[in-house]
């Protein structure tokens, strides 16, 4: 079910695992570091085909320019659509990425007007997004807080944790549009959201719970050494608790799933 909730949730995700330099873009002090599953030599570049409830689209990625953040060299992604469509473009558009040490990290602000009330803005700081070496189930990144918006005329207030998890790795892979890889490592994106509003019942205010704190997005990525990102599976979920004689202007419940998977791409170490 395609809902404007649903959307919402997808947009807090690519909210909070996007971000944009406000920092120098000059070609200064490139990074050294290198890594094999995420190669982010400017010009490289790398195209998806898209699915999500049956809609085919295409995105265009690419490492576009160096960056200092921080004082900090980067590489700084970019898309050529204004707005992408998948999950995974979306997530590295206008970010700075750095390799440190087998991993790749993340750092940067954004701020992102969904259409259904004031921006939103989340900082993140060197959050790792792979790790080479990561083992199944290995926590790689978390960063949680608050925010509060009204939707469709109701206060809500989220209470979200976003973190990235190693899957492990595997020898070979073959892609569900089956395409096969070898030497991948998989990465779990996860947002884990709580909802409450305050409404006034019987002329007192009271504060409910309309989403117990649930994993509300999880997006599977696979990076193919020496190619990069070849296919993510992003599935967007979510139950709210049902009150007698208060109703959100929401389903009840829904999900969404979407496909990314790589169609071209040339990348240089």
């Amino acid at each position: 079910m395609k809902t404007n909730f649903i959307k919402f949730f997808a947009i807090i995700a690519f909210v909070g695992f996007s971000s944009c330099s406000s920092d120098d873009d000059s070609n200064s002090n490139p990074s050294d570091e290198i890594t094999d599953y995420l190669p982010l030599s400017v010009g490289n570049y790398w195209t998806y085909d898209v699915t999500s409830e049956g809609i085919a689209s295409r995105d265009s990625l690419y490492s576009g320019n160096d960056t200092l953040i921080s004082g900090v060299a980067h590489k700084k992604f970019k898309t050529l659509e204004v707005l992408p469509n998948g999950f995974y473009s979306t997530s590295l558009k206008n970010n700075g990425l750095r390799a440190d040490n087998g991993t790749v990290k993340m750092s940067g602000t954004a701020s992102f007007d969904y259409g259904l009330g004031n921006p939103i803005a989340i900082s993140i700081s060197n959050f790792i997004i792979l790790k080479e070496s990561g083992v199944a189930n290995e926590q790689l990144s978390s960063v949680s807080g608050t925010f509060s918006q009204t939707v469709e005329g109701y206060p809500l207030n989220f209470t979200y944790t976003l973190k990235t998890v190693s899957d492990g790795q595997v020898a070979s892979f073959t892609s569900p549009n089956a395409d096969v890889y070898s030497n991948v490592i998989k990465t779990k994106v996860i947002l884990n959201l709580k909802i409450t509003t305050t409404q006034s019942l019987g002329g007192f205010p009271v504060t409910v719970t309309v989403l117990q704190p649930q994993d509300v997005v999880t997006s599977t990525q696979y990076y193919a050494q020496g190619i990069g990102m070849v296919h993510t599976n992003t599935n967007i979920s979510y139950q709210l608790q049902e009150f007698p004689g208060f109703t959100l202007p929401f389903p009840s419940s829904g999900s969404q799933t979407q496909q990314e998977f790589l169609d071209t791409y040339v990348v240089e170490e």
